[in-house]
C-alpha cells in the first residue's frame, strides 16, 4: 500500500500547528533575550515582530499548500518550484538537520526536566545485581547526561511507536497535549497578573541592577541575536503542510489552520512574557534560568516550579510527539517519488501510516542526540530552516509565473508585497546569523560554526541525489 488516507479534521490540524510551535522555547528564551536587549519594551517588540515575520511566512506557505494539498509539504512545493534538484535537498535536510534534530532537541528538554525532577530518587534506589553471582551492588554515582540522552531516545521511541499506530491515534494525542499546555499557559498569565502570594524571596537573592541597552550597529546585532531565539520558539509552524494528504478537506482547512495557529501562539507569547514582566524586573529574568518557573515561585509559592516543571514536560512532549508525527510524511514522499530508499515510501496494511519512514526517523534522531548539543543542534536545525522558508516564500512569485491559471482556494493578500517582504527578511537574518557565528569562532568563543555544519550536512545529500535519480532514470528506461 502507498497511499495515505485523510482522517485528521479542522481541530486536530490546528492542535498539530499550535502544538508543535509551543515547546520549550517561550519557557527557555526569554531569559538570552532580555539579556541582550536590556529593554521590556524592545523584549515584548522582538516577539511581536517575530511573531508576524512568522504569520508573513505561513501566509505565503498558504497559498501554496491550498494549490498543492499532498503529503511532504514543502518538498512537494519545491518539486514545484524549483524541480526534483532542490526538492531533494530539501527532503535530506528535514532528515539530517531540521525535524530530526528538533525531535532530539525537544525530547531532550523533557528528559532534562524528568531526570533532574527525579535524579535524586533514582540514584537513592539504583540497584545493580551480577548476574548469576546474587551480588547486589547499589550505584551511587549516576552520570547525569547519560541519563538524560537514554531517556531521550527512549521518549523518541516511545512516540515513533505510538505514531506507528495511526496518524489518528497520535492526531488525538496533539488535540490532548495542546489543551493542556495552552491552558496552562494561561494559567500562567492569569497568576502572574493575580499574584495570589507574592514570594519576595526571589527579589531579595537576586541583585537587581539596571541592564545596559544596546545603542546603533550594537542594537541591530542584539535585536537579531533575540530574533533567532524567538524563532526557535515559534519554529513548527509549517509542519502540517508534511501531512496535508491526511487532512480532511485539505485546500480550505491547512490556510486556516495555519493562519489561526499562529495568530494564538503569537498572542499567547506576548502576553506570558508581558506576564513575566509583571512579576519580575527584566534583570532578573535575564538571570533566570527557567524564567517561568521563578514567576510562579513568586506568585504562588514552591509549588509553583514544580508545577512548571510538569507544564514544560508536557509541553515538550506534545512538541515532539507532533514532529514526529508530520515529518516522517516528508521522507516518505522523498521514497514515493523514487528518490530515496524505496521500503520508505511503504504504508502499514493496517494502521496506513509510514512505518518505516517513521523508524528510520526514530534512528537518525537517536544518533543526533547521542552527538550533539541542545544549543548545537537547535542553532544549526534554525540556520538551515531559514533558508527554505526564504526560498519557499519566493517559490509564491515563481508559482504565479509558471502556473498562472491554477486554481488558487487561497491566495496570499497584498501580493507581492508579503512574499518580497518574507524573503528579503530572510536573506538579512541569514547574513547576520552566518557573520555572527564566524565572528565568535574567529574570537574563540566558540568551538564551532553551527551555521556551516548545517550547510555542510545538507549539501552532503548530493551525492545521493545523483545515484537515486539515475537508478530512477533506468528504471524509466527499462519500462519504456
Amino acid at each position: 500500500m502507498t497511499s495515505l488516507v485523510p482522517r485528521l479534521g479542522f481541530v486536530t490540524t490546528v492542535s498539530v500547528i499550535v502544538g508543535t510551535m509551543i515547546g520549550s522555547g517561550i519557557f527557555k528564551k526569554s531569559a538570552p533575550m532580555a539579556l541582550l536587549l536590556g529593554s521590556e519594551y524592545i523584549l515584548i517588540t522582538v516577539w511581536i515582530v517575530a511573531g508576524i515575520i512568522t504569520l508573513l511566512g505561513a501566509l505565503c506557505n498558504a497559498e501554496v499548500a491550498s494549490v498543492f494539498p499532498s503529503t511532504g509539504g514543502q518538498y512537494v512545493f519545491f518539486k514545484k518550484m524549483y524541480g526534483d534538484k532542490v526538492a531533494y535537498i530539501y527532503g535530506w535536510a528535514i532528515f539530517t538537520v531540521i525535524q530530526t534534530g528538533s525531535i532530539a532537541s525537544i525530547a531532550y528538554i523533557f528528559s532534562e526536566y524528568l531526570i533532574s525532577g527525579y535524579e535524586n530518587l533514582i540514584v537513592a534506589h539504583s540497584l545493580f545485581t551480577v548476574p548469576f553471582v546474587g551480588l547486589t551492588l547499589k550505584c551511587d554515582v549516576v552520570n547525569h547526561d547519560i541519563l538524560v540522552r537514554v531517556s531521550t531516545i527512549m521518549l523518541i521511541v516511545l512516540l515513533t511507536a505510538i505514531n506507528h499506530m495511526g496518524a489518528k491515534t497520535s492526531g488525538r494525542l496533539a488535540v490532548l497535549f495542546t489543551s493542556i499546555k495552552v491552558l496552562s499557559i494561561i494559567l500562567i498569565i492569569c497568576l502572574a497578573f493575580w499574584q495570589p502570594f507574592q514570594n519576595v524571596s526571589v527579589l531579595e537573592h537576586s541583585s537587581v541592577v539596571k541592564l545596559s541597552i544596546p545603542a546603533g550597529i550594537a542594537l541591530i546585532f542584539a535585536v537579531m541575536a533575540a530574533l533567532s531565539k524567538a524563532f526557535w520558539a515559534y519554529d513548527g509552524w509549517n509542519s502540517i503542510t508534511y501531512i496535508a494528504g491526511e487532512v480532511k478537506n485539505a485546500q480550505r482547512n491547512i490556510p486556516k489552520a495555519l493562519i489561526l495557529g499562529v495568530v494564538a501562539v503569537t498572542a499567547l507569547y506576548v502576553l506570558v512574557n508581558v506576564a513575566y514582566l509583571n512579576v519580575l524586573p527584566i534583570s532578573v529574568i535575564a538571570k533566570s534560568n527557567l524564567v517561568a518557573a521563578d514567576v510562579m515561585n513568586h506568585s504562588i509559592g514552591t509549588y509553583g516550579s514544580a508545577a512548571i516543571g510538569v507544564v514544560v514536560m508536557l509541553s515538550t512532549l506534545g512538541a515532539t510527539n507532533n514532529t514526529i508525527l508530520s515529518s516522517a510524511r516528508a521522507h516518505f514522499a522523498l521514497a514515493s517519488d523514487n528518490l530515496f530508499f524505496k521500503s520508505i515510501g511503504t504504508v502499514h496494511p493496517k494502521y496506513n501510516t509510514p512505518h518505516i519512514s517513521l523508524w528510520i526517523q526514530c534512528v537518525w534522531s537517536s544518533v543526533l542526540v547521542l552527538s550533539g548539543t541542545f544549543e548545537t543542534l537547535t542553532d544549526m536545525l534554525i540556520f538551515v530552516s531559514w533558508i527554505f522558508y526564504g526560498m519557499s516564500a519566493y517559490g509564491v512569485i515563481l508559482l504565479r509565473k509558471t502556473l498562472p491559471h491554477i486554481e488558487r482556494p487561497y491566495k496570499v493578500p497584498f501580493y507581492p508585497v508579503i512574499p518580497l517582504t518574507f524573503v528579503s527578511i530572510s536573506i538579512l537574518f541569514l547574513v547576520f546569523v552566518l557573520w555572527g557565528d564566524i565572528d565568535a569562532y574567529i574570537k574563540g568563543t566558540v568551538s564551532s560554526i553551527p551555521s556551516l555544519s548545517g550547510l555542510l550536512l545538507t549539501m552532503s545529500g548530493m551525492p545521493l541525489y545523483y545515484w537515486f535519480d539515475k537508478k530512477r532514470k533506468q528504471q524509466i528506461t527499462a519500462s519504456a
